[in-house]
């Protein structure tokens, strides 16, 4: 290892200013407590000054015991002409009392002159008396040098003034800010090292927007150019194009650059808290994320399975696990042997049922389905085409309707449903549409038999286009993700009817369901149902 790196998370405060996203405290507080366990080293949790929700978290956080984060407050130097004990900002801040205390302040003259409106001195005194202020009150300061990337490329003595400024005033790091996002790897390379020669002793930093694309690289660059500390995001939240993603930093500098992070350990933990962000953001996850999408270790195309199959390194840059990943082989039409049999060993016990059932494969993709994110009907034609397959039930035939009542809308289904010998037929009213109606009118069928109907939960449901050039016409796939308790499935049904494509998924997906509570056969519902 090379050296420690600290990681530095502004999700809390910079993240929450993405476009959707909205922490409450609660969730403030969750996520804390998860960064806290991943192991980052700062967590800066708002900006007492700025909002009374961080002022509450604050407040609240002092009742928590962290193992391995120190508290930061965020805030900006004083206002011009505001002496700094009188400056409410950096009050606010030292009554938070938090661990540490981070002060951002204009480097760039354009924003000096522009947006302070103020002579280039009184922003370097602004800076020295806020940091020093502080220093007396909350121990650890830092320095964000906003804009510093730009301010130092138009007028770089100003900006080396500010760092010095903000040395003299006592500050422990300073963080190199490319605010704008717009600088290019050679150019953040190259003003560090400026830097460093000019401040060898510095403690350094850096801040990256990813408005270029280039956060990520510029972060992990400005480590190897001697940054000690990087600040930013999971997931890349933030402002605009959002921040550095540190789910694809801290990894990158673990696994690649041989630097200390959180550690390996705690690095296992780094999928899982993604997707915490992304439940209490209330965004949706990116599945091409770098080490931590549901694609990142995805493998579809035949040649590549046949390759992962003898030497997983091939097609992989880190192994799934070292980040809590998992490994996934994709079904599709670009599936060959190779794809099918990692996915599914059992079936080289029965070569006859290969080439019959990729040929059903290809021809049921030609016709709009899409095995990829539905990997329980997939399952369930597999085990049809070895005949280990007995459907529970069978729909016979169902009908939705909506109408308008009161301004409102309500839809009614019904279904009828044969198990074994015996039909049933049950009717349901849903206030959430004609598919949700069909749900409840099949849940209502099969609950009186199956036992544990109540527990599935729909968690995501997408309705695609298949040859848009149709117009109404067209085909549509629907594909439904259901959820037993942790576990998770896909199911998928394709038609120019949305709500029999909504059918055919919803019957795939209770068929999994019953199949996954094995060892209960068909014969054995059918006696239940006579016994009801």
């Amino acid at each position: 290892m090379a050296g420690q790196v600290e990681i530095y998370d502004v999700t809390l405060r910079d993240g929450a200013q993405g476009e959707g996203v909205n922490f409450s405290l609660e969730d403030k507080l969750r996520l804390s407590q998860a960064l806290d366990d991943l192991g980052v080293h700062y967590i800066e949790g708002g900006w007492p000054g700025s909002n009374p929700k961080d002022v509450e978290y604050f407040a609240a956080m002092r009742k928590t015991v962290l193992d391995h984060a120190i508290l930061t407050a965020f805030g900006s130097t004083r206002r011009a002409g505001n002496p700094a004990d009188r400056d409410g900002n950096l009050n606010k801040i030292a009554a938070a009392r938090p661990g540490a205390a981070t002060i951002f302040g204009k480097t760039w003259d354009l924003h000096v002159h522009d947006a302070l409106r103020v002579t280039l001195d009184e922003n370097l005194d602004m800076i020295e008396s806020s940091i020093r202020y502080l220093r007396d009150r909350v121990g650890r300061v830092f320095f964000d040098a906003e804009h510093f990337f730009d301010g130092y490329r138009e007028n770089p003595g100003y900006a080396l003034k500010c760092l010095e400024a903000a040395l003299s005033g006592g500050a422990e790091r300073v963080i190199l800010c490319d605010t704008n996002g717009g600088r290019m790897v050679h150019e953040t390379t190259g003003t560090i090292d400026a830097v460093r020669r000019t401040f060898p002793d510095a403690r350094l930093g850096i801040h990256c927007h990813n408005d270029s694309g280039l956060a990520v690289a510029n972060s992990v660059e400005a480590v190897m150019h001697g940054a000690e500390l990087v600040q930013g995001c999971i997931n890349g939240f933030g402002e605009r194009t959002g921040n550095a993603d540190l789910c694809s930093i801290i990894p990158i500098l673990e696994l690649k650059a041989g630097r200390r992070t959180v550690g390996r350990q705690n690095l296992e933990k780094l999928t899982n808290i993604s997707r915490f962000a992304y439940e209490l953001a209330n965004l949706s996850r990116r599945d091409f994320q770098p080490f931590v999408g549901a694609s990142a270790f995805a493998h579809k195309g035949g040649t590549h399975v046949s390759a992962m199959a003898r030497n997983t390194r091939s097609y992989e840059a880190v192994e799934p696990e070292s980040v809590g990943n998992t490994r996934r082989i994709l079904i599709s039409e670009l599936a060959g042997r190779a794809s099918v049999l990692a996915r599914y060993p059992e079936l080289a016990a029965h070569p006859d049922k290969m080439n019959p059932l990729l040929e059903e494969i290809m021809r049921r993709e030609n016709d709009g389905f899409a095995y990829e994110n539905a990997d329980a009907s997939f399952e369930m034609l597999l085990k049809r085409f070895l005949g280990r397959f007995e459907p529970s039930f069978e729909l016979l035939g169902f009908r939705a309707a909506t109408e308008e009542r009161d301004g409102g809308s309500i839809s009614e289904a019904s279904v009828k449903v044969r198990i074994g010998d015996i039909d049933l037929h049950t009717v349901s009213e849903g206030l959430h549409g004609p598919v949700g109606a069909l749900d409840l009118a099949l849940r209502k069928a099969l609950n009186h038999v199956f036992p544990f109907f109540d527990a599935i939960r729909l968690i995501d449901f997408r309705v695609h286009i298949v040859n848009a050039q149709a117009g109404t016409n067209a085909k549509v796939r629907v594909v439904i993700q259901s959820q037993e308790g942790d576990d998770a499935w896909g199911t998928v049904g394709v038609s120019e009817n949305i709500l029999n494509a909504s059918c055919q998924a919803l019957v795939d997906s209770f068929q999994y369901l019953v199949m996954r509570h094995g060892g209960k056969s068909a014969a054995n519902f059918r006696r239940r149902l006579h016994q009801v």
